[in-house]
């Protein structure tokens, strides 16, 4: 496993790029309502990341070995999509939950952020799954140390969803990030603590759980792209990029306009 380990150069420009990144979102957070389509909430986030940020959309025309190109600037998964939703035509309705993903290029650098939203007023249940897979990924931010392992990171969060009642995803997982979208290591959601590659200072990965309400099984739609849940049960993902430092961690997709951090978090670097 080649994985890059960042300097502190290269880590001023990566803290650019996931600023960037997740202040799209603060951008598009008011326009997302009842009645809006995904496809207009993609033209608002490439026109404010070329336009505003002087920045480059990672995924428009992204094209991985063996899938077509990616037509669109911000991924969209409404209700049982798991991840990598295509934005389209189709109105969101008062209720649905809504994960955006975004990935701009700044300078070179990446910066990779998702969020949930909640469309409208969401029902409990959709509320709590939104909650639960934003404290599991934060759970598992908060293992990031060095001498830490990848493991400890995964079965943080595969104990605390499965203890909620929910499954998390295994067939997609974070990544090592950088002048690269996708990079080594892979980070997996679930696993054994003590396990898999040990953390040192330098390394950037994002952190991005996908935690099913129901089953764990997915399915890929016919576009290529868009992965749903199997028995059609909601899906929600909140995804960050986490940089490990000499003594923990560094976020580096905060903005001004984030939720507020769970209670059991007290520091973000």
């Amino acid at each position: 496993m080649s994985i890059t380990i960042k300097t502190p150069e290269d880590l001023e420009g990566m803290r650019v790029a996931g600023r960037l990144a997740s202040e799209v979102l603060d951008y598009l957070t008011p326009y997302v309502k009842p009645g809006v389509t995904t496809a207009h909430l993609d033209k608002l986030a490439l026109d404010y990341i070329e336009n505003v940020q002087g920045a480059t959309s990672a995924t428009v025309g992204y094209q991985p070995p063996g899938y077509p190109p990616f037509p669109a600037a911000i991924c969209t998964s409404v209700n049982h999509q798991v991840c990598h939703g295509i934005p389209n035509d189709r109105p969101l309705k008062n209720g649905d939950i809504l994960n955006i993903d975004v990935t701009v290029i700044k300078d070179g650098w990446h910066g990779d952020t998702s969020r949930m939203f909640i469309v409208g007023e969401g029902s409990i249940a959709a509320r709590r799954l939104c909650q639960i897979t934003y404290e599991a990924m934060w759970r598992g931010i908060a293992k990031v140390k060095p001498g830490a392992r990848l493991g400890d990171i995964g079965h943080a969060i595969q104990t605390f969803v499965e203890n909620a009642g929910y499954s998390v995803v295994r067939e997609f997982c974070g990544h090592g990030i950088g002048r690269k979208f996708h990079e080594e290591p892979q980070v997996l959601h679930y696993g054994r603590p003590g396990t898999l590659e040990e953390l040192v200072p330098g390394m950037v990965f994002t952190i991005e759980p996908m935690v099913n309400a129901g089953r764990r099984e997915i399915r890929e739609m016919p576009d290529g792209w868009t992965i749903v849940t199997r028995d059609r049960s909601l899906s929600a993902q909140w995804e960050h990029t986490v940089a490990v430092t000499e003594t923990g961690y560094e976020i580096l997709t905060l903005s001004a306009g984030y939720p507020p951090l769970p209670d059991f978090i007290r520091t973000t670097t």
